[in-house]
């Protein structure tokens, strides 16, 4: 009797010690903006306070050469390596998070839609990302020389400035729309926004997210208008009424299953002060991260 007790004890104790659930933390991804790149001083901080903050690990993820290729690599291209690089990384193998910055938000989700077989993204936080396109061609700052900042409205869309110039495949002139529709790279296929192209596996992989946070920073004199970090912008042809999220056909039709998410109460539409990436570290602790902070459950 005592043997048999004995034997059944030592079985618990094997079944509890090798089939309890371990969690790890799940580790998350950082996409700079446009003229940056991983090794500078703004990338690096902002990766490790988001490491210290969550305790998670992190990586930033840097796309060619960084801030020479942010400016001139086409989107569809960056995309491309991002994913390549996201299927090497063995720490991200069973799922990630990512947190982006303006134009790093491009790359994002061009990794959630465009990308075959990869691991699977959990949570995404977007910071000022210009997802239903920018209605004007960025400022440049004083004495800049980039190609950007000579270009004209009429040049836009040519192949030239599509293949050369990253911010041209998010820019969505309100009253260029048929050229727009026609001539961008990039942004229309992001969006699923040409009706004969709609690729249902595109709002799949969107729809699989667990949480998407799109964060609006409410004096953004960079972004314009700010409210496409929702999703907001113009009805087609015209500059006004600025238009809610939930009044776009993207939103309403559910081009990308925003629609579905928001329904499902994984969106989040956070506000906060301040320009352009201009974010306050309690922000940061508020609305960034505990979305750093779920774990994935493995048997031991």
């Amino acid at each position: 009797m005592d043997k048999s007790f004995k034997r059944s004890a030592i079985f618990v104790t094997f079944t509890i010690f090798f089939f309890t659930p371990v969690s790890i933390s799940v580790p998350f991804i950082h996409l700079h903006g446009i003229n940056d790149q991983c090794s500078s001083v703004e990338a690096r901080s902002f990766t490790q306070l988001l490491r210290n903050l969550s305790s998670s690990p992190g990586y930033c993820l840097e796309i060619g050469n960084g801030e020479k290729d942010s400016m001139y690599m086409p989107l569809m291209q960056q995309a491309s390596i991002a994913c390549e690089k996201v299927k090497q990384m063995k720490e991200l193998s069973q799922g990630y998070n990512i947190v982006a910055q303006s134009q790093g938000n491009m790359v994002a989700r061009g990794l959630i839609e465009f990308c075959d077989d990869a691991p699977p993204v959990l949570n995404y936080v977007s910071l000022g990302g210009p997802h239903a396109g920018i209605s004007i061609i960025p400022k440049c700052p004083a004495g800049a020389s980039y190609p950007l900042c000579q270009l004209q409205e009429t040049e836009v869309y040519s192949d030239s400035a599509q293949d050369h110039i990253a911010p041209c495949g998010y820019i969505k002139l309100a009253t260029e729309i048929s050229e727009y529709m026609e001539h961008s790279k990039f942004l229309p296929k992001l969006n699923n926004e040409r009706p004969n192209e709609r690729n249902s596996t595109y709002k799949e992989r969107f729809t699989s997210l667990h949480n998407l946070v799109l964060v609006m920073f409410e004096g953004d004199t960079i972004v314009v208008p700010r409210e496409t970090c929702w999703f907001g912008f113009y009805p087609e042809g015209a500059t006004a009424p600025l238009l809610p999220p939930q009044k776009t056909k993207l939103y309403t039709e559910d081009w990308i299953g925003l629609k579905t998410l928001d329904d499902a109460g994984k969106v989040k539409f956070v506000g906060v002060p301040g320009d352009h990436l201009e974010m306050a570290h309690d922000d940061v602790v508020k609305y960034v991260v505990p979305y750093l902070q779920n774990q994935l459950a493995f048997p031991s």
